[in-house]
Formats: structure tokens, sequence, C-alpha cells
């Protein structure tokens, strides 16, 4: 397993990256990074299910580990989805972490990602696009 640690820097307030993060329509802006036309369906409660989808209805389930909303949520991904049908995975402590620190001209958001091996260089592709994304999102949204 990898552990992998992406940071940005955003000058809004914690709330703001957290809602940009999570809201429907930003959730689908920014995860194009990964593929274009993503969704979630599910709720956020810590220990619900929650489906990763493109739009193939292809994607991932996890459940939600954590949530302390506008500072942290931690997935722990259970398996993948194709054509709509949840296929479980031994991926182990597969997990995905956003952490959101204020600070004094805004917000740090961390990307922590428990990963195995095959999945390290798609991450390390896309992530910093993806936060890259958020931050653009949080500074120039109203």
């Amino acid at each position: 397993m990898e552990t992998l640690s992406f940071e940005v820097q955003i000058e809004a307030t914690p709330e703001k990256v957290w809602s940009v993060l999570w809201n429907d329509i930003s959730y689908r802006q920014w995860t194009t990074a990964f593929t274009e036309g993503s969704f979630y369906e599910g709720t956020l409660e810590e220990g619900t299910l929650v489906k990763f989808f493109d739009p193939n209805n292809n994607g991932m389930y996890s459940r939600v580990e954590k949530n302390i909303p506008n500072k942290e949520i931690k997935f722990l991904h259970l398996g993948e989805i194709y054509d709509g049908v949840e296929q479980p995975q031994d991926w182990g402590e597969a997990t995905e972490s956003y952490i959101l620190e204020e600070t004094e001209s805004g917000t740090t958001l961390k990307g922590i990602i428990q990963t195995p091996e095959e999945f390290k260089g798609f991450f390390e592709d896309k992530f910093p696009k993806a936060l890259g994304i958020v931050k653009n999102l949080s500074e120039n949204q109203l």
C-alpha cells in the first residue's frame, strides 16, 4: 500500500472549500480531473456507503469512515462498480481523506490517499489537477 499526500493553499474559508468539494454541481466540475462526467450517489454521513460513478455507470463504492464538516472526511474504498454492479475488492485499507485546516489567508486542503501500487501513477497525475480545480472554484465562485 502506498501513502500519497497532496496539498494546496486556497484563499477561501474552510466552509467554502467544503462546499466546493461536496456540492453536486461543483463536485462534478473538480472531478473532471479524474473522469469527465463523474458524480456520486449517497450521503456523506459516517458509516454510510457512497457510490462514485463515471457517465457509463462504472466506478467504485466506499464507506464514509469519518466526517467532520468543514474539517475532514475519510472514505474507505471497498470495491468497484461495473455496469452498475458492485464488485468487492481486497484493497485492504485503501482510503482517501480530505483534510481542511484554516489559515490566516484561507484554507490548506490536504488529500491523503492510501492506495494499492497499481493506482499510484493515476493519483500522482490526476490528484494535483483536481486540487487545482477546487482551488480555482473556491477562490472564484460567489
